[in-house]
């Protein structure tokens, strides 16, 4: 697998902002992704150190609107925290 596809996109959010002050980023990931796999991305793509990587699955949640019921998609994420000194600019508008 390229490692270009194994990060889909970071993850910004009211948590992983105060989660960026303590020097760990959230990404969503591919969903065969291991965390030895998402430490390799992440250092070749942003050449960075990581320290650690926690992946996690956050499950589908039942959705409704009126009568009408459904899902929303589950996915996976990874937990990545940097060597100290080291940071990633999420923001692209920043």
């Amino acid at each position: 697998m390229d490692l270009s596809q194994v990060i889909i996109k970071p993850m910004v959010t009211e948590k992983a902002t105060a989660l960026g002050e303590k020097r760990k980023y959230i990404f969503r990931v591919f969903d065969n992704a291991t965390p030895q796999l998402v430490k390799q991305a992440i250092e070749t793509i942003y050449k960075v150190k990581v320290i650690k990587v926690n992946c996690l699955r956050v499950k589908p949640r039942q959705r409704r609107r009126g009568r009408i019921t459904g899902r929303s998609s589950g996915f996976k994420k990874a937990i990545v925290t940097l060597r100290k000194g080291d940071k990633i600019e999420v923001y692209e508008g920043a």
